[in-house]
């Protein structure tokens, strides 16, 4: 089995192949020579961070399929500042056309979260202050970050996810629960280490 752990840059397509009629994007395979590895769960074009890819098809099915309910957490940052009261709707739940999102863990960074630069940078507001939070999610459905925060008032900015799994309060680097992106740069991946496997194993055999 391989699975390797990859940090996609902005405006990279979460596949191989781009079918577009369009002017050609970048994908995987702008950045991964491995054969025969598929992405587990998708990160949007206009995302960043952390993405796994396996050649193991119940693996893959077991890790981004949500009603198995691994955690994902990701940074956010969001126009304007949010209030508690949306924050609190972010974390029982709001409604996303025709379905309500599970409750999540939600808190608002107090530092910004160091981070390589995006390219294209964020378009910046002067008049409008910016904001960073930490959302952590067991369900990965299209678009959902985004479509949560705009149903709040709060639209998304720059979305970066930072780790997949980690126990039921948020926490992941310091507990060795999760894969986290760990020192990798946009653009580069790596194979799992021995101690990032045994971790995978416990995420799937919990489920």
């Amino acid at each position: 089995m391989t699975t390797i752990l990859f940090y996609k840059p902005y405006g990279v397509l979460c596949q191989f192949t781009d079918n577009s009629a369009g002017d050609k994007r970048q994908t995987l395979k702008d950045y991964i020579s491995i054969p025969s590895v598929y992405p587990v769960g998708r990160l949007d074009l206009d995302s960043e961070g952390l993405l796994l890819l396996t050649n193991n098809g119940q693996l893959q099915h077991r890790l981004a399929h949500r009603q198995f309910a691994h955690l994902r957490t990701y940074y956010v940052q969001v126009e304007r500042i949010p209030d508690e009261a949306a924050l609190q709707r972010l974390r029982k739940g709001v409604k996303i056309k025709d379905y309500f999102t599970r409750p999540a863990i939600v808190e608002i960074l107090l530092n910004e979260p160091k981070l390589p630069p995006r390219h294209p940078p964020i378009r910046y507001r002067k008049s409008v202050p910016t904001c960073w939070l930490k959302m952590t999610l067991t369900e990965g459905r299209n678009r959902q970050v985004r479509r949560m925060t705009a149903a709040v008032g709060f639209p998304t900015l720059r979305l970066v996810r930072v780790a997949v799994g980690g126990d039921r309060l948020g926490r992941y680097a310091e507990r060795n629960r999760a894969l986290t992106l760990s020192n990798l740069q946009p653009g580069q991946w790596r194979e799992l280490t021995e101690v990032e496997n045994k971790i995978l194993f416990e995420l799937v055999r919990s489920t």
